[in-house]
């Protein structure tokens, strides 16, 4: 990984990519006047994140597509989105406010739902992308990306600062998700099995050993307090009840035997289910806070990156070919034309 050339060979999402084996073709430097072209098959095309804006979905990926969709998943509307180059995550705080971040280390911010984007912060002298992002309140957040990406914003995004010298992260090890843990803190996962948490909102970090050296793509807070999930290649899914001072893992089994697939998204739906998607077409979901898990396999076999609860217990999934939107198991609910 550390041998290849940052800007032609950086997998489109770290997080969701090293997962799935997508890698980018090309990364091209991004105009400050280019905005993501208009796509009848936008909905179709490769997309990595899916966050819920109030009632509304929206979802990103490639070629700088943002879609949002206000009847569950079944018409898509495609924004417009001030960059052509592939977006990674998304993140909305309540049903107005939201951000999104990918390569080029942007940042793009919404004040409407996700109807309309406008870029924040920018870096190309970084050559790697942004991988995850999250807000503690409207004013207070932080993005992680590749080489010990660690940026914080108190201005709700007029101001960006790098930080990343707050973190034992001499090597840069790729920082892929951060997520904030119910009445704990901050926690973030990367290469090598890297592990850093924060209980004062960011301001300093302890890095912590992990129960994994290989690579971790995420990591989700459950709806209890001081619990968590770490999760990343050949289907590795860890628990921690005590915001990472010890971990469980949780062994997955699927129809034909151990799942080996690498887990590349997560989300906590409304009822307090856990679901985690990733290559192979793994839709994981779990009643319990993450004790256990129900695998279930996709005839597809897609590659998911991305996923979020829809009504009745439905789901949206994202990755290879698309949006899908899928029963609570993770199976089609429709054929798509």
């Amino acid at each position: 990984m550390r041998e290849l050339n940052r800007r032609f060979a950086w997998p489109l999402a770290a997080v969701a990519v090293l997962a799935l084996g997508i890698w980018a073709d090309s990364v091209q430097a991004a105009a400050a006047d280019e905005y993501s072209s208009e796509s009848a098959k936008a909905s179709q095309s490769l997309l990595i994140d899916a966050a819920q804006a109030g009632k509304r979905l929206v979802v990103v990926g490639d070629r700088g597509h943002i879609l949002f969709s206000d009847d569950q998943g079944s018409t898509w509307t495609q924004a417009r989105v001030p960059t052509r180059q592939l977006l990674t995550a998304v993140f909305f705080l309540d049903d107005k406010r939201g951000w999104a971040v990918g390569h080029d280390a942007q940042i793009l911010a919404s004040s409407d739902g996700g109807a309309t984007w406008s870029r924040q912060y920018q870096d190309l002298a970084r050559e790697a992308p942004l991988l995850d992002i999250t807000f503690l309140d409207a004013q207070h957040g932080f993005a992680v990306g590749a080489y010990g990406a660690l940026l914080e914003t108190t201005d709700g995004g007029q101001h960006w600062q790098d930080v990343a010298d707050r973190l034992d992260n001499p090597d840069q090890l790729h920082l892929n998700g951060i997520t904030q843990v119910r009445d704990a803190g901050l926690f973030i996962v990367g290469e090598q099995g890297g592990m850093f948490r924060s209980a004062d909102n960011g301001q300093s970090w302890t890095k912590l050993q992990g129960p994994y050296e290989g690579s971790l793509f995420g990591v989700i807070a459950t709806a209890q307090p001081h619990t968590l999930l770490a999760y990343g290649l050949r289907g590795n899914l860890f628990r921690s009840g005590d915001f990472g001072d010890s971990w469980q893992p949780i062994e997955l089994k699927a129809a034909r035997g151990t799942l080996e697939f690498g887990l590349a998204g997560a989300t906590l739906v409304e009822d307090g289910s856990l679901v985690l998607v990733g290559n192979g077409g793994s839709v994981l979901r779990s009643s319990d806070h993450g004790q256990t898990f129900s695998v279930y396999n996709r005839a597809d076999r897609i590659a998911l990156a991305g996923v979020s609860g829809l009504a009745a217990g439905g789901l949206l999934l994202v990755g290879q070919g698309g949006v899908h939107l899928a029963d609570p198991q993770g199976a089609d609910q429709e054929v798509r034309p």
